[in-house]
């Protein structure tokens, strides 16, 4: 179920999980060799709608500590996550 921006109870840890579910979708997809895979359109959605009010820095950070936790190069992690930029 994607999530609804307009929800008032919509709080900033809601953004924050979007975004860090996305994140270690694409680990668990691209570099864990995984049968299941778990990236999902509503979770890409999800993920996209977030980063419109999540700080830089937090991206920055979410993304450099599940690099570190899953053991990805945080270049490599960047080329994953916005492979057209």
């Amino acid at each position: 179920m994607a999530m609804d921006l307009n929800d008032p109870d919509l709080e900033f840890s809601d953004l924050v999980y979007a975004y860090q579910t996305w994140v270690m979708a694409v680990i668990n997809d691209e570099k864990l060799d995984s049968e299941d895979k778990l990236l999902t359109e509503d979770i890409t959605d999800d993920a996209l709608n977030a980063m419109r009010f999540l700080p830089g820095e937090v991206t920055s950070a979410i993304e450099t500590c599940l690099a570190r936790v899953y053991d990805v190069d945080e270049d490599e992690l960047a080329s994953l996550l916005f492979p057209e930029e």
